[in-house]
């Protein structure tokens, strides 16, 4: 990172964390103080209720929702104070990294192609969150996290079923990219199946074999060039594509090479659960080791993605 992290933290994050401190002991109070009337007004509501003999299922809301909307009130400190303080530090940690932060991606970048390609399941509801942006060694680069989920039919009702959770990359290289290579996970007894379905989407797309056996048990590649995706998926490169899963304590991750958006650009998916976490509505004030974690994923992601886009990464042969 550009700046030291440590003097961010001794002249800034630590004393702006220090008064919300206080903003946080109030909020509690607040929330201490809703509970027992929330409780208080469940047990007068449901013995109203009782008295004038009301159904069962009135009597039961009656004793439970006040005490739950008190309790959804009173936290309702809590939960902003978090909301503020991820976003100032998750703003200022990333700003030291050279990238921009925002709690929400705008416009979550190129989500179609992941889609487009079967990098990403087919789902009916989706959320973004913790969008970095900027320029990482000479790429353009974004990462935002996904959480997409199912619905699901049963006897007892319908519930949400979460079918990806993890962070979406997009790193635009600084040369061009050529055609199209997608690197998916090896389905043993399906990949028979999915490389039917490739061809049945894009006729282009073939399946290709990869140099390294290590490699050829973990991933399936397809793409509209045999040569240039040998070329490019280097046993270097992939070990830098798990390095990219290990970091990230996920699994899953696959990728694209797409020259789709003119320049060409490498996207990938990895499962790796809810990241880049600071504060949450029971501790909205982290302490300096929640902090460092986040710092340590952060240069994590960027350390990997600048041996990704270096020059190897298109052939261990390959000039710069």
């Amino acid at each position: 990172m550009a700046h030291s992290i440590d003097e961010l933290w001794e002249d800034k994050l630590q004393p702006w964390l220090v008064e919300r401190n206080a903003e946080q002991k109030a909020a509690y109070q607040r929330l201490w103080i809703a509970l027992p009337i929330g409780y208080i007004a469940g047990i007068v509501a449901g013995i109203l209720a009782m008295h004038y003999q009301g159904p069962v299922q009135l009597i039961v809301a009656a004793f439970l929702i006040p005490p739950v909307i008190a309790g959804v009130i009173g936290a309702q400190g809590l939960l902003e104070l978090s909301k503020k303080v991820k976003r100032e530090l998750m703003g200022q940690i990333a700003g030291v990294a050279g990238l921009s932060y925002s709690l929400k991606p705008a416009m979550p970048s190129r989500f179609s192609r992941f889609k487009e390609h079967g990098l990403l399941p087919s789902d009916d509801r989706r959320s973004f969150e913790d969008h970095f942006q900027g320029d990482v060694h000479g790429a353009d680069f974004e990462l935002y996290e996904a959480h997409l989920e199912k619905r699901v039919r049963t006897k007892n009702g319908t519930h949400w079923v979460t079918i990806f959770r993890g962070v979406l990359i997009r790193i635009g290289f600084p040369r061009k990219v050529e055609g199209t290579t997608v690197i998916t996970r090896d389905k043993g007894l399906f990949n028979g199946l999915e490389a039917f379905s490739r061809s049945f989407k894009d006729k282009k797309l073939e399946r290709i074999g990869l140099v390294d056996p290590k490699f050829e048990k973990i991933f399936e590649v397809y793409g509209n060039d045999q040569v240039i995706a040998r070329y490019m998926l280097t046993p270097s490169f992939m070990e830098r594509l798990l390095a990219l899963e290990t970091a990230f304590k996920g699994k899953g991750v696959r990728a694209v090479f797409d020259e789709n958006s003119g320049q060409g650009e490498l996207l990938i998916a990895a499962e790796t659960g809810n990241q880049f976490e600071v504060s949450s509505l029971f501790k909205p004030v982290p302490e300096r080791d929640d902090v460092m974690k986040v710092v340590g994923e952060i240069k994590q992601v960027s350390s990997i993605i600048e041996l990704l886009v270096e020059p190897s990464q298109f052939g261990d042969h390959a000039a710069g």
